[in-house]
């Protein structure tokens, strides 16, 4: 597209097409070197920054683009994830910060999912790998090029969650006990040789997560900052597991509360989730209370303490598109080119449902009066959640003239861990329980139109669409589901190992173990009961929901004439160039129009 193209293109496209940043990451002892993530060339790709300077450079350049990377602590590398057009398997590669040759950061490594990594200072790395057939297995690399040597081997789900400053400790999460959604805790030596645990679940009989939030940065200190569960919610703690002491954090702030260090260790930034809004607190150990770091109201992305006590955040709206902002006023991040135009505000509502109080977040066109046609846009996860941040894609239905709901289904983070862990062997069933009575609230409170409701969402948004067309086929008028899980036996068996862990926790067993529950759950049960037009576009690579069985569930859908559409890109779990995002969501747009009246796209 050209410059003139793009200035006459319609806002939906230049929300798209605006350049974005990601917050900077930046190397622990050479604090200047910095590492982030943009779009600036129409393909999401990896920038080196070096502050002092002013120069940037791009790292890397693939056709599917590239978004895993990491700097070295002495800021000297990056390393960055190689797979194969977004299929997520492959293997570690280190470039100079400068620039230079790509070479294999650990020649003696198969291609594998990633499970974590961390960088020494003595240049050595902790790579977690994933695999169908080893499960997980974690090895130590102690200088570029070494020969690793494997320090862990589990058949179920763990990760590298740390390494401490002076490379003696290693942090990993795993679990060993069968509950993919509650981790456990282990630090181990170099040499693979356990020096404490940290099992909040009590070898699986209970339902209580921890997480690695990191070590001190502190020579010699051996604290360990810890995410725990056991408030009913997310909340850290300072783990010596050297010394054997757990200190509990004076953070009695609603919702889920996370944190990281400063980089001397002298205190903690924290990051508050509440009601899909987030903000930022200092807290230093022994303090009574955290003080209120001040940033705009709606949703910090990323935060990240500097060497001087700055803080550096991305924020976002539903209204007003992301920027890197500093709590000294500056704007740390600028990328040059056009501005993604606003969009409108979220409403909060809060709907009573079977399983208690629902929140909803509503966009309504600027113009007009409802009833609107409403597209119900579903969150994937399932333990994720919708903020009030910038969406490209939500805006351009409301652009269209279309309300859009976002719900924070049982299921989402957020509100608690009984709200999170609620979805459990009803799956699916239990988030549509939420949806539907988010959708009867919207249609008695005026704002949709009950003869043109879109269910519509990607990845675990796109399950949650076709079980829904399927479970509720009188409700909605149309749905778009974008790489979902559409037949749930043969997903399982064709996905990643780590969501085959996830799938066992969530149905209490393989499809063999539990074929009721896999049918009962699985979209292609509900196939023959789909009524409304349904639209599904699906990455050819896709190791999350894989392309098979897509193919299966949209081969029943044919074999009953049913009115559909598909698109397959060679991609895996959505892609990473922008001008394919836009050409899916005006896909999406036309198929809505059609079935369902408006008017034409913009810009089509």
């Amino acid at each position: 597209m050209t410059t003139t193209d793009a200035a006459d293109a319609p806002d939906w496209e230049k929300r798209f097409r605006a350049p974005r940043v990601s917050l900077p990451d930046w190397a622990e002892d050479a604090p200047d070197r910095s590492l982030f993530v943009s779009n600036a060339t129409g393909t999401y790709e990896l920038y080196a920054w070096d502050r002092a300077s002013g120069r940037q450079r791009q790292v890397t350049d693939r056709p599917n683009g590239t978004t895993d990377g990491v700097l070295t602590p002495d800021g000297e590398a990056v390393w960055w994830f190689s797979d194969t057009d977004g299929d997520e398997f492959g293997v570690w590669m280190r470039q100079p910060f400068g620039g230079g040759e790509d070479e294999p950061a650990a020649p003696g490594l198969a291609p594998s999912y990633p499970a974590g990594l961390a960088i020494g200072r003595d240049g050595s790395a902790v790579i977690g790998r994933s695999t169908d057939e080893d499960g997980t297995t974690v090895h130590l690399v102690r200088a570029p090029g070494a020969e690793p040597v494997e320090i862990y081997r589990h058949r179920e789900s763990a990760g590298v969650g740390d390494l401490s400053h002076d490379g003696t400790l290693i942090a990993l999460e795993h679990t060993e006990h069968g509950d993919a959604m509650h981790s456990a805790l282990r630090v181990v030596r170099p040499d693979g040789s356990t020096v404490a645990e940290l099992d909040d679940t009590e070898g699986g009989t209970k339902e209580l997560g921890l997480s690695v939030l990191g070590f001190a940065p502190v020579a010699g200190d051996t604290r360990l900052l810890v995410g725990h569960q056991r408030r009913g919610r997310w909340e850290p703690m300072i783990w010596d597991p050297v010394a054997g002491t757990e200190t509990p954090l004076p953070i009695d702030l609603p919702g889920d509360v996370g944190a990281e260090w400063y980089p001397d260790g002298s205190a903690l930034l924290v990051e508050h989730e509440f009601e899909a809004r987030s903000e930022l607190w200092r807290y230093e150990p022994g303090a009574a209370a955290p003080v209120r770091v001040e940033t705009p109201a709606g949703t910090v992305s990323g935060a990240t303490a500097r060497p001087d006590g700055t803080v550096e955040y991305l924020w976002s709206s539903a209204a007003q598109p992301p920027v890197v902002r500093s709590t000294s006023g500056a704007v740390v991040l600028d990328p040059p080119g056009a501005k993604a135009p606003p969009s409108v505000a979220v409403e909060d509502a809060w709907i009573e449902g079977p399983g208690g109080r629902i929140h909803a977040l509503v966009q309504k066109p600027a113009t007009g009066e409802g009833p609107f046609p409403t597209i119900f846009e579903i969150h994937g996860g399932p333990t994720w959640h919708d903020s009030d941040a910038f969406a490209s894609g939500p805006a351009a239905w409301v652009d269209h003239g279309f309300a859009v709901v976002r719900v924070n289904y049982r299921g989402s983070t957020g509100y608690g861990r009984a709200w999170t862990d609620a979805l459990k062997h009803r799956v699916g069933l239990i988030e549509l329980e939420d949806i539907a009575a988010v959708r009867e609230w919207s249609v008695k409170s005026g704002l949709a139109d009950p003869e043109r409701l879109v269910l519509a969402g990607g990845s675990w948004g796109g399950y949650l669409t076709l079980l829904g067309l399927g479970t509720q086929p009188d409700a909605w008028a149309l749905g778009l589901a974008a790489v979902p899980v559409a037949d749930y036996v043969t997903a399982y068996h064709d996905e990643m190992e780590a969501l085959k862990a996830m799938d066992r926790t969530l149905l209490g067993g393989t499809p063999e173990e539990v074929p009721e529950r896999f049918e009962a759950s699985s979209p292609l049960t509900y196939v023959d009961a789909v009524r409304a037009p349904v639209y599904i576009s699906a990455g050819v690579n896709d190791p999350r929901c894989p392309i098979r069985q897509v193919e299966n569930y949209v081969d029943r859908l044919a074999a009953r004439g049913a009115v559909h559409e598909v698109y397959r890109y060679d991609a895996g779990h959505g892609s990473l160039v922008v001008e394919e995002r836009i050409k899916q969501v005006r896909l999406e747009l036309e198929f809505a129009l059609k079935h369902l009246g408006g008017g034409a796209v913009q810009g089509a």
